[in-house]
């Protein structure tokens, strides 16, 4: 190689061995997508014993559940755009130790009004956490496996719902509502510490953005030579990614040289799953509870929810390496409809209960995951976190809409089994959008590389 040589980083890393950075980078953003979601999940947990200690109506909670999601929905959009701008490790960092002091906060409320604004506020800052993890955890890991890893870090997320499932039905019994709280708030704090030390930035946005001078070039140098040993880099040799920088607005570029129809359908895919991922795990405790199970139990159903889902995430990703993302995804929200309208005739038997809310957090939050993950490899580096930010964003606009729908539905005192009724048809409507996303291939740039994942639908 000669001393002016240019380097692919992108090559550099697809063909670039396992390494203890990488590794420890795809810990930290997992760690940290676990905390996001004990975090996110924590009020659907304590709900039943905070309505009990204010002696509020469950209706109450509502806007609570809506505040707090339409936080993350306003996060995901605003600080998506901002990390592809500054770069994926500071705004990363930023929100931790931000919605672990948030959280902190939370646990002292004492009335609907400010857990309301707490909530909010703690929202804007959970919802960049998805999109820059797994915008890292994709530019750190190699084409091969790639989608696996983004899946797998995401799966974070499903975790630190269930993890919490279980420490709340712990933690509350013994020290109260506020203890869930106490203990969101000191672990993202910790963990925002270490990420300072050992997060690296992604490799190729700080090439794309031209910012490999100085001492981050020394920083990337040693970063590359752990994927590649030796690489014989000199102060002359250049550094390229296989991409050109997008101009103007990056939202604008997501619906540029062929991605309108993939980026419109994946925002109603995601609209539609998030609708009962979060209808499911804010309110399944205190309906569960509401059919005469005491707290402990209802909290443990919810949590099974997150348990299914978490094996979800495992399995599908799986399927998806062998059958593609769409004939996947199609079967598992078919069979999410049918689970989802289950749940409310199943009341009477705890077992059978258990079994259908375990099925339907395979497929709608297991799904989550999954989806992100097409979102991640649909776009280009500059774009990337916009992409999975607005996706996810969007998305979210479902996540207010349906525990705030659902708590008045409730306030007019629909049936149990209506609810579910109800709750299975963005399920339906999920599988259906996603058999006309398989043929929405982009014409972009990176397109060989959705039609790759999405080989088994053509």
């Amino acid at each position: 190689m000669s001393p002016s040589q240019t380097i692919d980083v992108g090559r550099v890393i697809d063909s670039g061995r396992t390494n203890a950075r990488q590794m420890t980078l795809l810990i930290l953003c997992g760690l940290c997508l676990v905390l996001d979601g004990f975090d996110v999940q924590s009020i659907g947990y304590v709900a039943p014993a905070l309505i009990h200690a204010w002696g509020v109506p469950k209706a109450a909670m509502g806007p609570v559940f809506g505040a707090s999601l339409f936080g993350l929905m306003v996060g995901a959009l605003g600080l998506s755009l901002l990390a592809d701008r500054i770069g994926r490790r500071p705004v990363i960092i930023g929100a931790t130790f931000a919605f672990g002091c948030l959280m902190l906060a939370t646990a002292g409320a004492t009335s609907i009004q400010t857990l309301l604004a707490l909530r909010f506020v703690t929202g804007l800052a959970l919802g960049c956490i998805m999109p820059n993890a797994m915008s890292l955890a994709g530019e750190f890991s190699a084409a091969r496996f790639r989608v696996t890893s983004m899946m797998l870090v995401s799966c974070g997320f499903t975790f630190g719902a269930a993890a919490g499932g279980f420490v709340s039905a712990a933690l509350i019994p013994a020290f109260g509502w506020p203890s869930v709280f106490i203990a969101g708030g000191i672990l993202p704090l910790c963990l925002a510490i270490a990420m300072v030390f050992a997060l690296p930035e992604s490799i190729q946005f700080l090439v794309l953005k031209q910012r490999v001078t100085g001492r981050m070039r020394e920083k990337v140098v040693g970063w590359l030579r752990d994927f590649d040993p030796s690489l014989p880099i000199d102060a002359d040799t250049r550094f390229a990614v296989a991409e050109q920088a997008h101009g103007g607005v990056p939202v604008a570029a997501l619906f540029s040289r062929g991605r309108a129809a993939f980026t419109v359908l994946l925002w109603i895919v995601n609209f539609m799953n998030l609708i009962n991922l979060y209808f499911l795990s804010n309110w399944l405790p205190t309906l569960i509870h509401d059919a005469g199970y005491d707290t402990r139990t209802a909290v443990l159903v919810g949590t099974t929810l997150q348990v299914g889902g978490v094996i979800g995430t495992v399995l599908l990703g799986r399927m998806i390496e062998k059958l593609g993302f769409v004939r996947v995804l199609v079967c598992s929200f078919a069979l999410a409809c049918v689970s989802i309208a289950l749940i409310g005739q199943t009341a009477h038997a705890l077992w059978l209960l258990g079994a259908v809310v375990f099925v339907a957090g395979f497929c709608i939050v297991g799904g989550q995951p999954a989806i992100n993950a097409f979102a991640g490899i649909g776009y280009p580096t500059d774009l990337r976190a916009t992409g999975i930010g607005w996706s996810l964003g969007i998305g979210r606009i479902g996540s207010v809409v349906g525990p705030v729908v659902a708590g008045q539905l409730i306030a007019w005192n629909w049936s149990t089994p209506s609810l579910f009724f109800a709750a299975a048809v963005p399920a339906l409507a999920s599988a259906v959008l996603m058999v006309l996303l398989g043929r929405a291939t982009p014409r972009a740039e990176n397109a060989g590389s959705i039609r790759e994942a999405m080989h088994a639908s053509h």
